[in-house]
């Protein structure tokens, strides 16, 4: 298997970038490949000032970076040779089967739609975060973002896609379905809540478990897959990040807040493009990019866009 790395992106880059590949290495199969795409002169003056043997690495080399602050589709369009857009073209010509990067958001979603595209009958793509229970399962949640406003017919599907995620990248064999919303009964929330439960109430692909609150999240009672607009999916996600931050600024130490830390989760996939794809934290460090490329690799392995090529 052959994982693509965005050495450029992020604004630890590319050292901490370059850190966390080296760190990924003993989470990785052996016959696993990480390939660092950037400039070369950067990548090989940091290995060499950490001591490592280039050998462990593919790098590809790349002039140009698409930075934070750039506009996504003018950048990705016009920097040809950016390390994402190189990243993107691999994963289209089939010489990568995951790409991971901590750069420009919008950019990576931008090569999403412009290259790999979209999986032909997914309505919107999702991005998928997975988020840790209190009896250490672990559940998916989606949209965190890139849809703010979603219509019932998106919603249903985000079931769908959530389901296949939780089947083969968390492997559930039969995993529940939530919709979250403002109260359990199925005459509560926005009109496009309601619709999405009839929809997923009569849907035979689902374990729909019905409507759930907030304040089943991150608890025994949260089902496998939580279905939401990116709007609250955002909201939850950064929610949990705070709760993270409050325990360690009030000098607390318990092993489950710490699993809500960003460098523990790793990254964000998109879910229902032609590839696997894996978008960090910008501020990631040695850590959180160690973790997003294990997630990237997850994805990969569980082959997750032809699942859901073949279920959609």
């Amino acid at each position: 298997m052959r994982i693509g790395l965005d050495v450029m992106g992020g604004d630890f880059a590319p050292d901490a970038i370059i850190e966390g590949a080296y760190d990924s290495l003993q989470h990785l199969p052996a016959d696993d490949n990480l390939v660092l795409i950037g400039d070369k002169d950067a990548i090989y003056r940091k290995l060499e000032a950490m001591k490592v043997d280039p050998s462990l690495f593919e790098v590809v080399h790349t002039s140009e970076v698409i930075e934070m602050g750039d506009h996504p589709a003018k950048a990705f369009s016009q920097k040809k040779d950016s390390s994402i857009a190189v990243g993107y073209g691999m994963l289209k010509n089939n010489t990568l089967d995951g790409f991971c990067s901590a750069g420009n958001t919008g950019a990576m979603l931008v090569g999403a739609s412009y290259t790999v595209n979209v999986i032909p009958g997914v309505l919107r793509p999702a991005l998928a975060v997975v988020l840790p229970c209190i009896d250490n399962r672990q559940s998916v949640i989606l949209d965190v973002g890139l849809n703010p406003d979603c219509k019932p017919d998106v919603l249903l599907q985000y079931g769908i896609l959530g389901t296949i995620f939780a089947k083969y990248v968390l492997e559930d064999e039969n995993p529940t379905v939530g919709l979250l919303n403002i109260g359990e009964e199925e005459t509560k929330g926005t009109s496009a809540v309601k619709m999405a439960y009839e929809f997923m109430k009569g849907h035979p692909g689902l374990n729909f478990v019905g409507n759930i609150e907030g304040n089943s999240l991150f608890r025994e009672s949260m089902p496998d897959v939580v279905v939401c607009d990116g709007f609250a999916g955002n909201v939850i996600l950064k929610l949990g990040e705070s709760f993270h931050h409050m325990f360690k600024q009030r000098g607390l130490k318990d092993s489950y807040f710490d699993s809500l830390d960003f460098e523990n989760i790793g990254g964000t996939p998109i879910v229902g493009i032609n590839a696997n794809v894996v978008i960090g934290h910008g501020i990631s460090k040695r850590k959180a990019v160690m973790n997003m490329i294990i997630r990237t690799r997850e994805v990969a392995h569980a082959n997750l866009a032809q699942k859901i090529k073949e279920a959609i």
